[in-house]
């Protein structure tokens, strides 16, 4: 089983933690993931950077820019990772846009994944229905679960559509908004997190978008799987630096 599968068959709720690959500084990206093992959190999301980053809130955005004039690569993502197995036991997502990996070339992007023990990818750019057609078949064929996202204005229709073609999770995108932390949920995002728990989908959920606290992740986790947090732990790693990772993780939960 896929190690995605096997984390969210667990019996506790899920903290899922997205990082830029190459920020702060290039070689930081094995560091922080070590760090992310040590701190107990349940899955990581390695974000690829890309120079034109549309979902993205100001704060991934940046992340990603200075990753870029880092010098941060798809080649050097896959060269950073290339023994990281040895180290984290955790699944392990690589987020990025479709369009780097279709210059990389899609088979050859699924290939490298596997040979370095990458679990699955989120590509907020690929629509489902291009997936299924295309590309499901070459993902399995590399051991790859693909996830999809949903926002408060995705059709009952569509969703079902993606749950019916997802083997991982569905990233349920807390609002229509860019990615960025807040302090708390309002009223219509709490109706919204109950409205898709009772649809009663066979993929696990997993909330992410302004997450960024203990009261965010647990309100989020009281409808779904899990939460992810992005835009506050790359906040942190910029002000505290890498080997802050442990002390960030134990405020949420």
């Amino acid at each position: 089983m896929n190690r995605i599968n096997e984390t969210l068959n667990k019996e506790q709720k899920l903290l899922s933690i997205y990082f830029t690959a190459g920020f702060p500084q290039l070689e930081d990206t094995v560091t922080i993931l070590k760090q992310l093992e040590a701190s107990g959190v349940d899955m990581i999301e390695l974000g690829l950077p890309f120079s034109d980053p549309l979902a993205d809130g100001p704060t991934i955005q940046e992340s990603s820019t200075q990753a870029l004039k880092n010098g941060m690569t798809t080649d050097k993502l896959f060269d950073q990772l290339k023994d990281i197995r040895q180290y984290i036991k955790v699944p392990l997502i690589v987020m990025g846009y479709f369009n780097p990996m279709m210059q990389y070339g899609v088979e050859r992007f699924c290939q490298r994944c596997q040979e370095v023990g990458i679990d699955g990818l989120i590509i907020p750019d690929l629509p489902v229905e291009v997936y299924h057609e295309k590309y499901q078949e070459l993902f399995q064929q590399y051991g790859l679960l693909n996830m999809f996202l949903i926002t408060p204005q995705t059709p009952d229709e569509r969703i079902r559509f993606i749950d019916k073609v997802s083997e991982g999770f569905i990233y349920i995108v807390s609002s229509a908004a860019t990615t960025g932390a807040q302090s708390s949920f309002g009223n219509t995002q709490e109706a919204y997190f109950k409205r898709i728990e009772a649809m009663n989908l066979n993929a696990k959920l997993l909330v992410g978008f302004g997450i960024s606290n203990a009261e965010t992740y647990q309100a989020a986790t009281a409808h779904s799987k899990g939460a992810i947090i992005g835009s506050a732990f790359i906040k942190n790693l910029e002000a505290k630096g890498v080997n802050s990772v442990q002390d960030f993780i134990r405020t949420i939960r």
